[in-house]
């Protein structure tokens, strides 16, 4: 990794010249522009020092989120079918429990369900992508069709059926997750 450019960066965001960097950071004006074209190298205690100087760390310097995957295509998901509730969970962004909010698109045969979700805190949204489903949140239940959509606090008990005679598919939203 070419530290220096990120360290020329960062000092450019913070609206410093090199100069104001090398005095905060007691080094000379040579060294930073040095560093910042990788012609030398700092020691770790001097990196810290220069980077505590930029506001930040070093876990965050070296944490790359650049990385970070945008666009999910079909061959990314993950399935699992339920035959005894007669329904397909498709994880469309894998790993999404680890964030805010995780979508699915649940696939419910005719008189298949979802499972019965206890109350939690966060949110619920789902919108209907075909066929047509009965919500149930807590004792009232809510028939939606293709083009529909829903969305609550989950205070009590939820969950969602097919009572159609095609199947439905369902593209739903649980924040924090919970599927």
């Amino acid at each position: 990794m070419k530290i220096g450019k990120k360290i020329k960066e960062l000092r450019i965001k913070k609206g410093l010249t090199q100069e104001e960097l090398a005095d905060r950071c007691e080094l000379s004006k040579g060294f930073i522009s040095q560093l910042e074209r990788d012609l030398t190298s700092p020691s770790i205690n001097t990196l810290m020092d220069i980077l505590e100087c930029l506001g930040t760390n070093i876990k965050d310097f070296f944490n790359d989120n650049s990385d970070e995957k945008i666009v999910f295509k079909k061959e990314d998901a993950f399935e699992k079918e339920n035959p005894d509730l007669k329904n397909i969970i498709s994880w469309i962004v894998p790993n999404a429990q680890k964030n805010i909010m995780e979508p699915i698109i649940i696939t419910l045969d005719e008189g298949g369900s979802s499972e019965i979700d206890a109350p939690h805190d966060g949110e619920e949204f789902g919108y209907v992508l075909s066929g047509s489903i009965i919500l149930v949140v807590g004792n009232k239940m809510f028939k939606l069709k293709k083009g529909q959509c829903f969305y609550f606090k989950p205070n009590s008990n939820h969950y969602i059926k097919n009572n159609g005679k095609t199947k439905a598919q369902i593209l739903w939203v649980s924040s924090p997750p919970s599927f």
